[in-house]
């Protein structure tokens, strides 16, 4: 009977609510893989600093973490960054920014917080900031670029994406007018298939369960991709199965699946 060795689980909308609640049922699963040896791989969009609350919410004591989309890796504990990729943010940045002159951009400061031209909407971003001029921003190499319109919808977003045509950049559109930028090919995907050859688990062994369009290479690539109830159809439809939604807790309904909970 096949079980998963890794589990990969995006955490927004998957693991928690927009007030950062699990429920003791997706907590309990996700405890109930890891004693019985699978790796708990939580792979966000979030910075570092985002998820360690996140790592004591699951009660997870050691382990690997996926942030930025793939951009970033680290352990804990302690938190020591295993990898991180950059690259050169300023002609997407640019040319988003001819059609949205407006909109908040912010970079990642790996670990600490978020370099930005503005302040975001309350909670939207964590850590420490520092406010600069785009300019400023994209100087230097970064791992990540968030581009937020409060005034615009995700259709416009992805609309614009497809239209301006980010070639040499990835990029993942949110729920709301929230454009993440990443270097080209880099992924959850790529990021957990580094990750997994580093504890031993072939691609096969993993399940990862996800609810957004970042979540969309992540579903394809595993062996087992499960999407949310609540994730729009093109994530859906990359995935092997759909679980239950978050409110129906449909991580813990996957997970009770393939172990004892």
């Amino acid at each position: 009977m096949w079980r998963p060795g890794l589990l990969a689980l995006d955490i927004d909308g998957t693991l928690v609510d927009v007030h950062e609640h699990a429920t003791s049922s997706v907590v309990q699963a996700v405890q109930s893989a890891k004693a019985a040896g699978a790796h708990i791989v939580l792979s966000t969009g979030r910075s570092v600093f985002g998820i360690e609350r996140i790592i004591e919410l699951l009660e997870l004591d050691t382990g690997h973490c996926v942030a930025s989309n793939g951009a970033v890796t680290f352990t804990y504990p302690p938190t020591e960054v295993t990898s991180a990729v950059t690259f050169d943010a300023r002609p997407a940045v640019r040319m988003i920014l001819e059609h949205v002159p407006d909109a908040l951009v912010a970079v990642e400061v790996v670990g600490r917080g978020y370099r930005a031209n503005g302040l975001f909407p309350e909670g939207e971003i964590t850590g420490e900031m520092w406010m600069e001029s785009v300019d400023e921003l994209i100087r230097e190499p970064v791992t990540r670029v968030i581009i937020r319109d409060p005034q615009s919808s995700a259709e416009d977003f992805m609309a614009l994406a497809e239209r301006v045509g980010l070639h040499g950049t990835n990029y993942f559109v949110g729920y709301t007018a929230w454009l993440d930028l990443a270097p080209e090919g880099v992924s959850k995907a790529s990021a957990l298939a580094e990750v997994a050859a580093v504890l031993g688990v072939a691609q096969a062994d993993v399940l990862a369960i996800g609810d957004g369009r970042n979540d969309l290479e992540m579903l394809a690539w595993a062996g087992r991709g499960v999407a949310m109830g609540q994730a729009p159809l093109e994530v859906q439809s990359v995935a092997d199965e759909v679980t239950g939604s978050l409110t129906e807790d449909g991580v813990a309904l996957e997970i009770g699946r393939w172990f004892d909970i």
